[in-house]
């Protein structure tokens, strides 16, 4: 399967971006990495990644989600993470990304954690 992702929503400095499929690699998300670089700012700087349609993900997959959180971050902003599935979850707790990454259960919950 392959790895995709689209932006579903973007206003007041939140972008939501739906990741769908497999990434295991890092050149599967380069386009995505790009996309990011060039509309994060000081002002748009609030990722919501929802991870519900993203089948499987191993370490270089981890590492992709690190860079947009480091790049986020570096502009002033967060990344939350919503709608893990239970094997992403799994591998969130192992790897102990659930302490570095705030997660939400749902897309809702994450836009009313930026909006307070």
């Amino acid at each position: 399967m392959d790895f995709n992702f689209y932006f579903t929503h973007e206003d007041n400095s939140i972008m939501e971006v739906a990741l769908e499929g497999e990434l295991m690699e890092k050149h599967q998300a380069q386009n995505l990495l790009n996309e990011l670089e060039i509309r994060i700012n000081p002002s748009n700087n609030k990722i919501i990644l929802n991870l519900q349609k993203l089948k499987y993900l191993n370490s270089s997959g981890l590492n992709v989600l690190i860079n947009i959180l480091t790049k986020c971050r570096n502009a002033g902003g967060e990344v939350v993470v919503c709608c893990l599935s239970e094997k992403v979850n799994q591998l969130f707790l192992i790897t102990k990304l659930n302490s570095v990454f705030k997660v939400s259960n749902s897309s809702k919950e994450a836009l009313e954690y930026f909006k307070s």
